[in-house]
């Protein structure tokens, strides 16, 4: 795998930092193994985005305040993982085909979390992978509770069923806010459907999202309606494992 040593010079820069020690540039530099005026181009970078911070009294650097807020983030995710779990578990159980648990994003959702159904050809999640906002359940729910907007211009169609226009999808949007779960079938690929729903935390706002894929061959209009009870029902019981009340949803706004 090729790497970029811009990055990987940066890298070595916050490793010397990683101690908790305030640094000068020239111990940095040698801690690093970098020449000084790279070290110090590399530090106003990396100030810029709160990765480091200049103490102005001792003109010596140290951690910034982003690596709190990334810090927290990658715990909450844990976190998250953990909590929901078990209702990640009991949903695939319910239902019989894959569930999985996903991180709302801007636009897109990223699957952090998984259970595969026990039928013999099962509809494979991977970690990692982002929900099109517009093509997807999990993605739409993103939009209609989370913050996600969609980028100007023309939307993608991936299958002769993707909604791309945006007045359509704005109805649709509409809906899945008043029903509380999206739908999707054969939008991304032909033949996978799936049903999707918001898990809130203790704010209110939008934490993560559980959805039930499956083969159009198995997963059809049908079984999607037979899933949606077992499908709410836990969706709620993991806001509630997260502190959630039901009066601080974008649903009462």
């Amino acid at each position: 795998m090729r790497t970029v040593a811009a990055v990987e010079r940066a890298l070595a820069v916050i490793d010397a930092l990683a101690a908790g020690e305030e640094l000068g540039t020239n111990e940095l530099a040698r801690r690093a193994g970098l020449n000084a005026s790279t070290t110090s181009r590399l530090l106003a970078t990396l100030a810029g985005g709160n990765l480091v911070e200049h103490v102005e009294e001792t003109g010596r650097y140290r951690l910034g305040p982003r690596f709190l807020q990334l810090g927290n983030a990658v715990l909450a995710r844990l976190d998250l993982r953990e909590t929901t779990r078990p209702h990640l578990r009991a949903l695939a159980a319910a239902i019989g085909e894959t569930a999985t648990l996903s991180a709302p994003g801007d636009p897109d959702a990223v699957t952090v979390d998984f259970v595969q159904g026990d039928a013999s050809v099962v509809s494979v999640a991977r970690l990692g992978r982002p929900s099109i906002a517009h093509a997807t359940a999990t993605g739409k729910v993103g939009l209609a509770f989370g913050n996600g907007h969609l980028s100007p211009g023309r939307l993608e169609r991936f299958t002769s069923r993707t909604v791309i226009d945006r007045e359509r999808l704005a109805s649709e949007l509409d809906r899945v806010r008043a029903d509380g779960f999206a739908t999707a079938a054969g939008e991304r690929e032909e033949d996978l459907n799936a049903i999707a729903a918001p898990v809130f935390g203790s704010r209110g706002d939008l934490v993560a999202i559980l959805g039930v894929q499956g083969p159009d061959s198995r997963f059809d209009p049908k079984a999607m309606r037979r899933a949606v009870g077992p499908l709410l029902d836990l969706s709620r019981a993991a806001s509630h494992a997260l502190g959630w009340t039901p009066n601080l949803t974008k649903e009462s706004e």
